[in-house]
């Protein structure tokens, strides 16, 4: 990665940043009020943000799904969750949504992903899952346009 100073979008208009920051919030309690859980929720960012190729928000929120009680197994099986036997049918048509929302540039949420999707999800839950996957998309788009740094992280015995 380039060396480079780049323009650090949340320091360089700080009140977008915020805006940007209450949006993400107010999803969570849209979320959380349709029974989305911090698992469920934690799962889809990090999958948005690995497809991104954001690595800032993947450490963001893989801190955030371990202390939502996942543990490092499940977390490795997200990029392979199609293959995996890991994820609740619920959990997997949340995913199968993340990539629908992320790639959303390639003709927009297929009919089939919408229908399936739907039949599993209440409505509730799809609408709180899309807020959190656009908020996410931004997010990650804030992070790679910018850089962000992910710092190895310090052995706790060194720390």
């Amino acid at each position: 990665m380039s060396e480079e100073r780049r323009v650090h979008l949340s320091r360089s208009a700080p009140e977008a940043y915020k805006t940007l920051d209450a949006f993400s919030k107010t999803v969570g309690t849209i979320a959380a009020e349709a029974g989305i859980d911090g698992r469920l929720k934690e799962l889809v960012q990090i999958h948005a943000s690995q497809l991104n190729g954001c690595a800032f928000c993947v450490r963001v929120h893989v801190d955030r799904a371990v202390a939502a009680g996942l543990d490092a197994d499940l977390i490795a099986q997200l990029p392979t969750w199609r293959e995996s036997g890991v994820f609740t049918e619920r959990e997997r048509a949340a995913l199968e949504l993340a990539e629908a929302f992320t790639f959303i540039h390639d003709g927009g949420v297929p009919d089939d992903v919408y229908e399936h999707v739907g039949g599993i999800l209440s409505e509730p839950e799809y609408v709180a899952l899309s807020w959190i996957l656009v908020s996410i998309n931004a997010f990650n788009r804030v992070a790679i346009a910018g850089r962000y740094p992910v710092p190895p992280r310090v052995p706790a015995a060194q720390a």
